[in-house]
């Protein structure tokens, strides 16, 4: 087992899981924006940055797979699981959208990565740590990147304006699992392995309150709604996405990243 402190195996794993699979499957979403993206610009900003998830992702499942102690390496966490197994937010798995529907997803999850990242860097566990180090870098790029897009389209256009508004409605109602707490968080927070995501809310309510007033766009009410893809209950879509992402591997067992 890596890392420097006597984890509980279980709740440690589930908490890596819900970071490595929403890098993965957030990357997986942008990559599907290479070649299609308004500019080329940004088709090149947008595969670099699900190059920077994909990469998060495989540095937190592999340090998931060495303390779960089953011999999974990142490929089988990342490609051989069944769909409940997966642990990442359901914001991150639905469709690709329009370009405002994508840039305000990314804005929120970058905000929610970058915070998180930020209190990892003091993790007890010293290899997430190291994670941390590198990713919050690249996560702070990210919220930048997504606000300065949010701002251009929210305060843009009537055209962009109404997109951006749309996206935003929609993708309000999955912001309450971001902050859902549960023993998985008490018990890592107890060994200061990491925050329990609840005590990011505020902060990332002000951030994101920053990026939507600087856009002119209203703050929606939150949802009853509860989305369930932390606990291993997806959308519709997680079958395809994954379907798109297992093939290869389950038609040639045994490829490697």
């Amino acid at each position: 087992m890596q890392g420097s402190i006597d984890l509980d195996h279980r709740s440690a794993v589930q908490y890596l899981l819900r970071i490595g699979d929403t890098c993965l499957i957030l990357g997986q979403r942008l990559s599907e924006w290479c070649g299609h993206a308004p500019v080329l610009e940004e088709d090149i900003a947008m595969a670099n940055m699900a190059l920077d998830l994909i990469g998060q992702a495989r540095a937190v499942l592999t340090h998931a797979g060495a303390i779960e102690g089953r011999g999974r390496d990142e490929d089988q966490l990342a490609f051989l699981r069944d769909e409940r197994d997966y642990r990442n937010l359901t914001l991150v798995e639905l469709p690709r959208g329009d370009f405002a529907f994508t840039v305000m997803r990314n804005a929120m999850v970058a905000t929610l990565m970058k915070l998180l990242w930020e209190r990892l860097v003091d993790s007890s566990d010293e290899e997430l740590a190291g994670i941390a180090g590198k990713a919050v870098k690249e996560a702070r790029y990210h919220q930048q990147h997504a606000a300065d897009w949010v701002v251009r389209l929210g305060d843009g256009t009537a055209e962009s304006r109404r997109r951006t508004e749309a996206a935003l409605r929609e993708l309000w109602l999955y912001m309450p699992e971001l902050f859902e707490s549960d023993a998985v968080d008490d018990a890592c927070q107890a060994i200061a392995l990491g925050p329990r995501w609840i005590d990011l809310r505020e902060p990332w309510l002000a951030e994101m309150r920053s990026i939507l007033d600087e856009a002119t766009l209203a703050m929606p009410a939150e949802s009853a709604f509860r989305s369930s893809g932390k606990r291993g209950l997806h959308s519709e879509h997680m079958g395809y996405i994954l379907a798109d992402m297992q093939f290869l591997q389950r038609a040639f067992p045994g490829g490697v990243w």
